[in-house]
Order: structure tokens, then C-alpha cells, then sequence
């Protein structure tokens, strides 16, 4: 594979970073071992790059993941033949990688759902979006490509209805408000999300439930849903998701990750044209925290 620098200046492992799909350490890597060419010489990971110089590196061959059935416990809120709508737990993974082959949301569909859209390959069947690992709450599964691809159409028509509880750090004064800032990868940290002028339109919608000092309990709604959106929106305005460990504050209250909740989620049945909503309670540590910042309010 070939690229082609059009700004100069940068190191050539953080411009193979920048301009491929390979991270800085296996950029590195390719480097040290020769594997990576400027103008079709080897050259040491701390050249600069000069615009114009044509840069060849070698995509690695993916890792074959082998996944299986899992009869793990699984919140099966909505099912029929073409749509499924599952309550994921706080702490699953929701389909394989290289660091997690197995306890996934898949792996638990596979097991309790037989057909699956195959829309996403082996790695992601019936998988329409996302909530990170830490998250709960609610996603749609499609059971056919039919059903796959007009659900994804209306999640990118921006016309499904995500809403998230979550509680942040601080007190937010605005009842109500839209945070409207583009998000992409970090610049400073590759594994990091950040609001960047480089990155894409991002929309989050905020309703203010309760305050508590110190804390304060939002309502969410989702206009786009780009990775880490709400964490990212939140830290953005000041207000960090409590128990986030990547965008938040060390100090903040304890639980098991972030405490963001995916609470209602709707969307358009792909074979009816019904309008299909459902709402699930926040688990029970959120609920619990909640109470325990009731009482410290009012005591």
C-alpha cells in the first residue's frame, strides 16, 4: 500500500499513524524491520517527512477470531422475526476483538438468538450500533439483512430515538440544552475520542432530571452517535460523566465504569412501519447511587 504526504515536518511513525490505518507502535514496528519505505528506501522512525514523499507500508493480515455460542445471561426485552431488543449489562463487551474472544454480547446472541443479520460479517452479526462496555441499557439486534439495513438507514437519517440517564460531576445550571461539537479521534492520544475541528458533526441533547450539589442526574437524546459521544460532549462542557476513567476526574463516585445508561430506545419496525419504543430501568448500582445522593442532599 502507498500514500502520498502532503504536509511535511512530522516524524515518519507519526505520520504513518496519521495517514493509514496502522497504529504508531506497529508503524514502529514496520520501520524497525524495514517493512515501511520512503521513496522506496528504509529510513529511521524520526525522519521527517517532506510533502511529496511517497510512503509504501504493509497492512497486516487481519486475526482470525474464532467465536462461539455462549449461553450467558442475556435481558431479552423485545424479540420477533426480523428485530430483536436487548438490555445490555454493564461491564459486556459487545462483539469480539483481539483482546476479548468470548463473554460478548454475541457470543450471547449467538446462543439465544439464532438468526442474525450478516450484514457485519462473522465479528458483528445482527449488530445495528454500539454502547461502550461500561455502558447499560438498550440496542436493537437485526435478525435479516433487510431488517439490518433499514434499521441502519434510519440511524443515520438520524430518526431513531436514543435517550441516556447519566450522572455527571458538577452542577449544570441550564435545564435544558444542545451541545454541538464535531468529535474525532484524539490527536494527543490515538485510543481517545476529543472534540476536534477535524472531526465529524456531533449533536447531544441534555434535560436536566435532578441536581445534588455536586452531582447532577441528565437526561440524554442522541442526534448522531458518534464513539464516545456523550462522554466526550460531557468533559467537553465541564461536566464529565461520573466514574469515567478516560474522560473524567480520578475522584468522582464509585461503581463499575461510567454511570450512562442507554434508558429508551425507538425506531420505525422494518417490515411493519410500527413505531416500536421501549425504556428499561438503570442497574442497580446506578439506582443505588442515586439514592445514596438523594439522601446526602437532603440530609
Amino acid at each position: 500500500m502507498e500514500v502520498r504526504v502532503e504536509i511535511g515536518g512530522s516524524r515518519l511513525d507519526k505520520a504513518v499513524a496519521d495517514l493509514t490505518e496502522l497504529s504508531r507502535s506497529l508503524a514502529n514496528e514496520q520501520i524497525k524491520s524495514g517493512q515501511i519505505l520512503v521513496n522506496g528506501q528504509v529510513k529511521k522512525a524520526k525522519y521527517a517527512v517532506q510533502k511529496g514523499d511517497v510512503i509504501s507500508y504493509q497492512v497486516p493480515k487481519p486475526e482470525v477470531l474464532d467465536y462461539v455460542a455462549e449461553d450467558l445471561p442475556l435481558d431479552i426485552v423485545y424479540q420477533d422475526e426480523d428485530v430483536a431488543v436487548v438490555n445490555k449489562a454493564q461491564g459486556m463487551v459487545v462483539h469480539p476483538s483481539a483482546g476479548h474472544t468470548s463473554g460478548t454480547l454475541v457470543n450471547a446472541l449467538l446462543y439465544h438468538i439464532k438468526d442474525l443479520s450478516t450484514i457485519n460479517g462473522v465479528l458483528r452479526p445482527g449488530i445495528v450500533h454500539r454502547i461502550d462496555k461500561d455502558t447499560s441499557g438498550l440496542l436493537m439486534i437485526a435478525k435479516n439483512d433487510a431488517a439490518h439495513v433499514k434499521l441502519a438507514e434510519e440511524l443515520k437519517d438520524k430518526k431513531s430515538l436514543r435517550k441516556y440517564w447519566a450522572i455527571v460531576h458538577g452542577n449544570i445550571p441550564k435545564d435544558r440544552g444542545m451541545i454541538e461539537a464535531p468529535i474525532g479521534r484524539s490527536e494527543k492520544d490515538r485510543k481517545k475520542q476529543a472534540v476536534t475541528a477535524k472531526g465529524k458533526e456531533a449533536i447531544t441533547r441534555f434535560h436536566v432530571l435532578e441536581r445534588f450539589g455536586d452531582y447532577t442526574l441528565v437526561e440524554l437524546q442522541l442526534e448522531t452517535g458518534r464513539t464516545h459521544q456523550i462522554r466526550v460532549h460531557m468533559a467537553y462542557i465541564g461536566h464529565p460523566v461520573a466514574g469515567d476513567e478516560v474522560y473524567g476526574p480520578r475522584k468522582t463516585l464509585k461503581g463499575k465504569g461510567q454511570f450512562l445508561h442507554a434508558r429508551t430506545l425507538g425506531f420505525t419496525h422494518p417490515r411493519t412501519g410500527e413505531m416500536l419504543e421501549f425504556s428499561v430501568e438503570a442497574p442497580a448500582i446506578f439506582q443505588e447511587t442515586l439514592e445514596k445522593l438523594r439522601g446526602d442532599n437532603h440530609g
